[in-house]
């Protein structure tokens, strides 16, 4: 059908040149490590006669590796006010214009000799991935139809895993991960760029921005057109109008009034858990690990590389296996199974980095753990949490939920990144004790306190929301099983 194409293809557009860039911007620093701080200390050297020392050399490296959060953070704070005066299709748009500026950045920096040009680029391409990583999920989320929503918004983190293993692809010494070629590797994050550039134009805004917030009934019908060919729009369109109403006589949202508005607690608090979690859940620190644990059970250093580009495919496959399977098992069992799975592999893998040099077998054992790991988290938490502040905020209140939970996520990211090396010091082999109490205290929340939202409108689960915010807390209150299990609580 020609609707389905045309929305096809719009999640495509968005993604390419959205979350693939986390993913793969993430992923093509790995390669060329030590030819950039070569390059920093050669420089240094030239300017000044004297080498770098060890330390400082690291020092420089961990300057340029926490800009990427740094310049995520802002482009979180920044998402919010772009996707509330732009629309969200131009703020995709022009959100390539940090990246083109990193590009020309990291690809003349060896010619003009300045690490510095570096630093600055990686703080862009950071700038660009907090943008799209709040605004992609927004957009697709209301531009599809009910129905598909999760799926159509779970792409987002499909598009994250992509960009990883095309990164951690593209990064092999025989493509650019090179020492003659990693300019040129640090730069190809201006092809995704071009490509959005040259793509998302053909597709609609999203219909909901365009009644809601710029009350314009005419351009929200023909995008809605567009997306859904000939369809009957009628059911869509008048709980489109529904919420319109519901939301009559207010402004966007700024994030400072969320928190203060009662009738949000619980989403507020829902997303502050589930965004903090997605970062401090340990999955990001198992990549840390992974060339050890390959090391240790005797692959060669050499292939250890090929075998990495197998984490990635993980996450990717699992990913793609969530998108087709959200909109049929929900929300709440992806995430609740993701991480109880979680906090056992943590356990199990601690176990076996504990034995790896008693028992002959264990370091397999830690491979498995690595791979089963990433695919738990790649169940849920990676696609699911993208998702929910779209389905339990409100137009108004849209942006500024996307700016919190962006700001969280890219501070936690900061967060583990400066921590884990300390935490690996300190508890050795147990070192995933915090990752584990983060699962485990998750997988509590999410059991206990998260409504399920598959297949509702935006005002339904507005409403449920509404009934938890302003209700006597009791106990049983917050446990939706039977009715014979409720009475034996009482």
């Amino acid at each position: 059908k020609l609707q389905s194409k045309i929305l096809i293809l719009t999640i495509c557009a968005a993604g390419i040149g959205g979350t693939f860039q986390y993913g793969y911007n993430i992923s093509i620093i790995n390669a060329p490590t030590s030819y950039i701080q070569t390059f920093m200390n050669e420089t240094w050297l030239e300017r000044t006669g004297a080498p770098l020392e060890s330390n400082m050399i690291l020092l420089l490296w961990s300057f340029t590796v926490s800009a990427y959060p740094l310049g995520g953070l802002t482009g979180a704070v920044v998402a919010g006010p772009m996707a509330i005066m732009l629309g969200r299709k131009m703020s995709l748009l022009l959100n390539n214009v940090f990246v083109i500026i990193a590009a020309v950045l990291s690809g003349f920096s060896r010619v003009a000799k300045s690490f510095e040009m570096i630093m600055l680029s990686r703080f862009f391409t950071g700038v660009n991935a907090g943008v799209s990583m709040s605004i992609q999920p927004m957009y697709l989320a209301e531009s599809a139809p009910k129905k598909l929503r999760g799926a159509v918004a779970l792409t987002s983190a499909s598009f994250t895993a992509l960009g990883l293993v095309l990164g951690q692809v593209v990064g092999l010494r025989e493509l650019l991960g090179g020492e003659e070629s990693w300019p040129f590797l640090l730069a190809s994050n201006v092809v995704p760029a071009l490509i959005q550039l040259t793509a998302l134009p053909w597709f609609p805004e999203s219909p909901r921005y365009l009644l809601i917030d710029r009350g314009d009934e005419e351009s929200c019908i023909s995008a809605l057109q567009k997306l859904r060919g000939n369809s009957d729009l009628s059911a869509e369109l008048e709980e489109m109008l529904a919420e319109q109403a519901a939301v009559k006589g207010q402004r966007a949202k700024n994030p400072w009034e969320l928190f203060q508005n009662p009738s949000l607690r619980w989403q507020l608090l829902s997303i502050v858990v589930l965004s903090s979690a997605m970062q401090l859940c340990g999955n990001d620190s198992m990549y840390f690990y992974a060339a050890y644990v390959f090391k240790e059970a005797g692959i060669p250093q050499d292939k250890i590389p090929y075998v990495v580009i197998g984490t990635g495919s993980c996450e990717l496959i699992t990913s793609v296996t969530c998108n087709m399977v959200i909109d049929y098992a929900g929300r709440r069992p992806l995430l609740l199974g993701g991480y109880i799975l979680m906090a056992v592999w943590a356990v199990v893998f601690m176990v076996a980095l504990s034995q790896q040099s008693q028992v002959g077998w264990m370091p397999y054992l830690s491979m498995a753990c690595i791979f089963a790991y990433i695919l738990s988290f790649g169940i849920g938490p990676a696609g699911v949490t993208g998702v929910l502040p779209t389905e339990v905020f409100d137009q108004m209140s849209r942006p500024a939920a996307y700016m919190i939970c962006g700001s969280l996520l890219w501070f936690n990211l900061f967060l583990v990144g400066t921590a884990f090396p300390f935490i690996v010091k300190s508890l050795a082999h147990f070192c995933y004790i915090p990752f584990l109490m983060v699962c485990i205290c998750t997988a509590l929340y999410v059991g206990f306190f998260l409504p399920e939202t598959k297949g509702k409108s935006f005002l339904e689960i507005s409403e449920e929301f509404k009934k938890r915010n302003f209700r006597a807390p009791t106990r049983a209150g917050c446990y939706k099983g039977p009715e014979e299990i409720k009475s034996t609580t009482l």
